[in-house]
């Protein structure tokens, strides 16, 4: 089973949840399919012979449900699982459930007990698959083929699904108390044969109990109703022991989840808040905003600055007063006709009103 992971899984939370229904009904065993859409199992894309060894591992592992050690309801269970898995299966022709020889009496003898105890829906799903032929017949449970090695696997049953049978119950049941009482009947009229009054055996003769079978069987009773207070009880404490783990469980995880969110902010915070320095190799770029005059509708969207592609040359020989006059106006002109402003790199205009004095003193 080891193929088809989560399958084993999948059937035992189903059948957990019918034993927990307390009903051996198959209309309750049809909502719980409905509900955890368990006709999905077969879906999927894949090949023919891929689709018909799932499905036989599939009904393989539910059959394993169907016998002993399993309870009478998980077995009934189990019956209503093979008939659904049959049927919604999407192989052509549809794969059986594979039974042995061996476990045939165990199979009829199951019926029998459903129609004793009038599960009449049980018996009916019973019926339909042997007139669907769905039981294939065979030898041994497993397919054996020549000159394979025998893989020892540990068959885990779980403990809830268990009958809960002890000697007490195998050894007194209904059939033995029936024949205890048959004996017992046959020992008093033997006493009433050999004493003097036929009508009643003498005082001497009675070396047991009158209710000796009556008192048996209220004790077996007892016995059985005490063994079932004690599943019930080991059931309750396992779920309280499964709760109060998961509330450490969520203690001990509210602190830690608190600190490391804590630990995350603050090193968002101190991501966020540090202050980018520029590099001292960009420090020679940066610019200076000079916006145009008020007039201008359009003075406040940022233009690329616009650098002359020849150097100025001076028509005449001037102080650099008259040379930064002569750019001044010459630059409030071109913003007044763009409606832009510019921005002036402040080292270029040094360099170029400096050019015509160098010049001049050579």
């Amino acid at each position: 089973m080891s193929g088809v992971p989560g399958l084993k899984e999948d059937c035992e939370e189903l059948l957990g949840a019918f034993q927990q229904a307390d009903t051996v009904r198959f209309e309750r065993f049809a909502e719980l399919w409905r509900e955890r859409r368990f006709h999905t199992v077969f879906y999927g894309r894949m090949r023919a012979l891929e689709r018909n060894k799932l499905t036989k591992k599939t009904l393989d592992l539910a059959r394993q449900y169907f016998f002993p050690p399993y309870s009478f309801q998980i077995r009934v269970g189990a019956l209503y699982l093979l008939y659904g898995l049959y049927n919604a299966q999407l192989c052509q022709p549809k794969q059986k459930i594979r039974i042995a020889l061996k476990d045939w009496p165990e199979i009829q003898k199951f019926q029998l007990d459903l129609l004793d105890s009038q599960h009449y829906d049980a018996a009916y799903i019973f019926r339909k698959l042997r007139l669907a032929r769905a039981f294939h017949f065979t030898a041994m449970p497993k397919l054996l083929t020549y000159r394979t090695k025998k893989k020892s696997e540990e068959n885990y049953i779980k403990e809830e699904f268990k009958d809960p049978s002890d000697r007490v119950n195998s050894l007194i049941t209904n059939d033995v108390l029936e024949e205890l009482m048959n004996i017992h009947d046959h020992y008093q009229k033997m006493k009433c044969v050999i004493s003097a009054d036929k009508s009643q055996p003498d005082k001497a003769l009675s070396l047991i109990k009158d209710d000796f079978v009556v008192t048996l069987k209220d004790i077996t009773l007892e016995h059985q109703g005490w063994q079932q207070n004690r599943m019930k009880l080991l059931q309750n404490n396992e779920v309280t022991h499964e709760t109060e783990n998961k509330k450490k469980e969520q203690t001990f995880l509210e602190p830690e989840g608190s600190e490391r969110a804590s630990a995350l902010a603050r090193i968002k915070y101190k991501s966020y808040s540090a202050v980018v320095e520029v590099s001292k190799s960009r420090r020679h770029r940066q610019v200076r905003l000079e916006s145009s005059e008020p007039g201008s509708s359009c003075g406040k969207s940022p233009s690329r600055s616009k650098k002359p592609s020849r150097r100025p040359q001076p028509a005449r020989r001037g102080s650099s007063s008259e040379v930064r006059g002569e750019m001044q106006v010459a630059k409030e002109t071109v913003t007044q006709h763009i409606g832009m402003p510019i921005i002036v790199e402040e080292d270029s205009e040094e360099g170029e009103v400096s050019l015509p004095k160098r010049r001049r003193q050579r």
